[in-house]
């Protein structure tokens, strides 16, 4: 009984605030979300990083290897991508692949993780977090955009902050106790508003090819966790950092993906990936907690 009481205890908060911004956003139908989404990607996400990323949640070996443990993750997810469009004949393979490449750690994934495993799974998280944001602002562009400018990376806040707090971790410099105080505000801010525009994102997306939707999102919710067991039993890992890594490598397709696609893709391919992200999303609310559960009794 006690694991399903941590299981509410985990997820609720999650799933409530979800809620919030879905009745916001069909009572309100032209709610404003630009300025979340500009404070998250330029103050929130920064803020997130540098307070995670600190030596007091995370060692600098702990975020190596789970960055790089990610990294291999998200090839893999790469492949699966490829496979799966190709058999369903995609006609831009490229463009199509980033929401199997990169899943919600942060927007749903990060808080989920905390609640699971207190400050110590949040550092965990937040090296996998910092992963999939240059991914979003590198390599998410570039198959976007269809072609490589290093002046979206040069122009993206996230990079400088993430290159700052991997300082911080290797030279082990504490953070001075008012930077702490402001990122945390800061941080519990950005999960709040960042879980709200999830919510009012759902009532937005559409479905415009739900067969190729659902395959596509099975994929992600289903292969991705089974991804994330294998990295687990090849490299031997356990704890907590392993039941995090579980719980990142579940989660559904990320809006920013969406957000990105629509600057440089074409309308056609983004109602793809809004498509992909909506129906991989619903999936989620029934497969993370069968994930979480997993991860909080074999990943204590």
């Amino acid at each position: 009984m006690e694991i399903y009481i941590k299981l509410f205890e985990v997820l609720f908060p999650v799933f409530f605030v979800i809620g919030i911004g879905y009745y916001i956003g069909k009572k309100d139908k032209k709610f404003d979300t630009s300025f979340i989404t500009s404070f998250a990607a330029n103050v929130g996400s920064p803020a997130m990083i540098i307070y995670a990323l600190n030596v007091k949640n995370v060692s600098f070996g702990v975020f190596l290897d789970y960055f790089f443990y990610y990294l291999i993750a998200i090839i893999a997810f790469a492949l699966v991508g490829v496979i799966f469009l190709f058999f369903l004949k995609s006609k831009d393979i490229i463009r199509e692949l980033p929401p199997f490449m990169m899943p919600n750690t942060g927007n749903m994934g990060f808080p989920i993780c905390l609640f699971a495993y207190g400050y110590e799974g949040l550092g965990v998280a937040a090296a996998i977090t910092a992963l999939i944001i240059l991914f979003h602002f590198t390599v998410g562009v570039f198959l976007a955009d269809r072609k490589i400018s290093f002046n979206v990376i040069l122009k993206s806040p996230p990079f400088y902050t993430i290159i700052f707090s991997v300082i911080l971790l290797y030279y082990r410099i504490e953070l001075p106790i008012f930077v702490e105080n402001t990122t945390f505000l800061l941080m519990y801010a950005t999960i709040f508003l960042i879980l709200m525009s999830l919510g009012i994102a759902l009532t937005r997306l559409k479905v415009f090819s739900f067969k190729k939707s659902l395959i596509s999102s099975l994929a992600r919710v289903i292969i991705g966790p089974l991804i994330g067991f294998y990295i687990i039993y090849y490299f031997n890992l356990s704890g907590f950092a392993a039941g995090v890594l579980l719980i990142q490598c579940s989660m559904p397709s990320a809006i920013l993906n969406f957000l990105v696609g629509s600057l440089y893709s074409p309308k056609k391919t983004v109602d793809d990936v809004a498509s992909m992200i909506f129906v991989s999303t619903v999936l989620s609310f029934v497969t993370v907690p069968i994930i979480v559960f997993i991860a909080l009794k074999y990943f204590a």
